[in-house]
């Protein structure tokens, strides 16, 4: 995930911008001071724009060690040492009792508001204002959390396709593999098939994307996942002999197959999109320190781009479908 960073003039201040933090960017592969913005956003094949957003603020550690207490959730005293040692790990170990009592204590979601949280109250802001609307959601691997999805599935009642990572665990009847190596056994199964006669394990698909067709090789059935129960699942290539990286979809709706599942996940790209265009348009380039301030030139700068990419008679079709991003 990439950041929204504070000018480059003003980087060796950067630690005074308000709820500002140490996070990491994989396009630099270093920790930058920067602040994140989790983004609600539509696409269709005929536009696409922000809805909604919220900037995040880091964890109170203070404030959450307090709630902990006051709702009697026992803290591990060979842990104490941390808050003067190694902050980091004391911040860490809070945010784990944090989330693994909430089930119990529903109360501890008051005390931080996590980019998970955001993502839901900003769906289901959406939802409340638009009840008749139930358009898919798209996220990738990082919102694709057991916890996440049961939102989507249960209290909202929206169809839903995440991303998982070749490392994430499917159950399969011999057992819990990896996904990574689920799909090097059906690769080998479908090349076999394709040198021997036999059925083809991917099946050449073909999905429209903003006024083009796009084509890739998937493969598509229902299976259980850990945490996240039955799913459809997509393993898709976009080479025909499978020699890239495949890719992983997940869905609650487990009658929709891979053109369907793969043409609403990619129109998850137009919120990256948004991000990289947006800071040409200043996104990223605010002078301001106060978080408040901040916030409402991020949403200047999201009205302007709205401006440039919103289309009269907006075609709304199936496809149609929301983006969770955080950047």
């Amino acid at each position: 995930m990439s950041k929204l960073p504070p000018r480059r003039e003003l980087d060796f201040y950067g630690q005074e911008f308000e709820h500002i933090a140490k996070l990491f960017d994989p396009v630099s592969g270093t920790y930058v001071w920067a602040h994140d913005l989790v983004t609600l956003h539509y696409s269709d094949d005929e536009t696409d724009y922000p809805l909604l957003f919220q900037l995040w603020k880091p964890v109170d550690v203070e404030k959450l060690e307090a709630g902990l207490r006051a709702a009697h959730i026992p803290l591990r005293a060979d842990k104490e040492a941390w808050k003067e040692s190694e902050p980091h790990k004391w911040r860490s170990y809070l945010l784990g009792v944090w989330r693994r009592q909430q089930k119990k204590h529903p109360q501890l979601r008051e005390l931080y508001e996590s980019k998970l949280i955001i993502a839901q109250n900003l769906l289901h802001q959406w939802v409340v204002a638009h009840p008749d609307l139930k358009l898919p959601v798209a996220f990738d691997n990082w919102f694709t959390q057991p916890e996440f999805c049961r939102f989507l599935d249960e209290t909202l009642g929206l169809p839903y396709v995440g991303t998982l990572a070749e490392s994430d665990k499917i159950l399969l009847k011999n057992g819990q593999d990896t996904l990574g190596a689920f799909a090097e056994r059906l690769k080998e199964e479908h090349l076999h098939a394709l040198h021997h006669g036999g059925k083809a394990v991917f099946q050449k698909i073909r999905i429209p994307f903003k006024g083009e067709r796009e084509v890739s090789y998937s493969y598509c059935a229902t299976h259980r996942f850990p945490g996240f129960g039955k799913q459809r699942l997509v393993i898709t290539y976009r080479q025909a002999e499978l020699s890239d990286n495949p890719t992983f979809f997940i869905s609650n709706r487990l009658l929709w197959q891979a053109p369907g599942i793969t043409r609403i996940r990619r129109h998850r790209w137009p919120v990256e999109v948004y991000h990289e265009e947006g800071k040409a348009e200043g996104l990223d380039q605010y002078q301001l320190r106060d978080f408040n301030s901040i916030q409402r030139h991020v949403a200047l700068v999201a009205v302007v781009y709205s401006r440039t990419r919103v289309q009269p008679n907006m075609t709304r079709t199936f496809t149609n479908n929301f983006n969770v991003n955080s950047r």
